[in-house]
């Protein structure tokens, strides 16, 4: 009776194996929702989602699924008369709370309706008509899971409403969710080693207990040398253009790369469309304002990390042709494919984020230069997601053709 429900959760990119939905329709039939929606809410989430970042996917697949069963509208202004009253908080005894006919969503609509239409007073701690405290499915302030709430503040959240809340939101990892997410994962780009010299200031921990234990228990505190991440960065950024759809999404990035003070060293540069012979200092690509390209290779070691920020999307001439440049004050003596491959093939530790959404990528304008840039670097979206994923490829050297 689920099936549309399996499909709902495909579609909203939960990623649910037959193997799981088979374990649930077993935890179904063994009762361990519960008889009710907002146990068969947590069953559900327990047995189908493998990981918090996808459990907003959940609740909004859910939500949509099962409705919004939150108050009606157009409710008489009698109910709401009667609904609005100041009441002494009621007592729900265990009694009350299994005192209660599990209904399903479309039954309780109809007897909504029936209620509506026959109550002509106002009812409160009763198990049957619109009101208050009680354990009817219709008001607030009472208790009956999978009921419908009217008017009053939550008290016992109904699973669609606790769905609707969205509380796993910041858990998501598909979508750019801002500067503090990124952060959190370009704190996975390190690579710590301990300084030979230098002050010993930082607490080792398993030393001090080791230490402690050897002395019956007499505290003995081990200090150690602190370790420096001995990463360095290089950000190459397109600026102006096509990027200034993307320009906030950007920004967040750069501010969490400039946050991250833990790289050995970070240089940034800025670049229009295709890195060409020059290697801009700020986003308005200055033409008196800029490093050579060849002097960047030359200077900086094949051990830096580089991460480039682009929408790869050009004209094909730009990319594959001499004098590509747009700008007409410009010539570029080799193609901008070919600067792109030196890069490679220099910095072997390399990727290219891209905030272009994946699903566009092999049918929008731009696609031939997507798919040419892709086949030099590893292409990921600029997305939380996908900056763990490239992060994982600044971490070792790929194997990706670059001729």
């Amino acid at each position: 009776m689920f099936t549309k429900f399996f499909y709902t959760l495909k579609n909203f990119g939960v990623p649910v194996s037959m193997n799981e939905w088979q374990a649930l329709l077993e935890a179904l039939e063994g009762g361990m929702a519960g008889s009710s929606l907002t146990g068969f809410y947590y069953l559900c989430r327990a047995v189908l989602v493998k990981t918090e970042a996808h459990y907003d996917r959940f609740d909004i697949a859910f939500a949509a699924f099962f409705g919004d069963i939150e108050t009606p509208e157009g409710l008489p202004d009698k109910i709401w008369e009667w609904l609005n009253k100041e009441l002494p908080e009621l007592e729900i005894t265990d009694e009350m709370r299994n005192n209660h006919q599990q209904l399903d969503l479309d039954e309780l609509k109809r007897m909504l309706e029936e209620r509506l239409a026959e109550q002509d007073e106002e009812h409160h701690g009763g198990n049957r008509w619109i009101g208050t405290g009680g354990t009817s499915p219709f008001g607030h302030s009472g208790y009956h899971p999978g009921g419908i709430r009217i008017g009053g503040q939550s008290r016992n959240l109904s699973a669609v409403k606790v769905a609707g809340m969205r509380r796993f939101q910041e858990f998501r990892t598909d979508e750019t969710l801002g500067v503090r997410q990124f952060q959190v994962a370009l704190r996975k780009l390190r690579q710590f080693t301990t300084r030979l010299e230098g002050a010993r200031t930082e607490l080792d921990l398993d030393g001090t207990v080791n230490k402690t234990c050897d002395n019956a228990g007499r505290l003995e505190l081990v200090w150690e040398r602190p370790r420096d991440n001995a990463i360095k960065v290089l950000l190459l950024m397109d600026a102006g253009g096509s990027m200034l759809t993307y320009s906030r999404l950007c920004n967040q990035l750069f501010t969490a790369v400039n946050r991250s003070n833990h790289f050995k060293d970070l240089q940034i540069f800025y670049f229009h469309n295709c890195i060409y012979d020059w290697l801009y200092h700020d986003p308005a690509c200055r033409q008196n304002d800029y490093t050579d390209t060849e002097y960047v290779l030359r200077t900086y070691s094949p051990d830096y990390r580089v991460i480039i920020v682009g929408d790869a999307s050009m004209a094909p001439y730009e990319l594959m042709r001499v004098g590509g440049i747009i700008d007409w004050d410009l010539h570029n003596d080799k193609p901008g494919i070919e600067w792109l491959r030196r890069i490679r093939q220099h910095f072997e530790y390399s990727a290219w984020l891209n905030p272009i959404p994946r699903n566009y990528w092999d049918w929008m304008d731009g696609a031939f230069t997507i798919r040419k840039i892709s086949e030099i670097f590893p292409m990921q979206p600029l997305t939380v997601d996908g900056l763990e994923k490239a992060i994982t490829a600044l971490r070792s050297k790929q194997a990706v053709a670059v001729n």
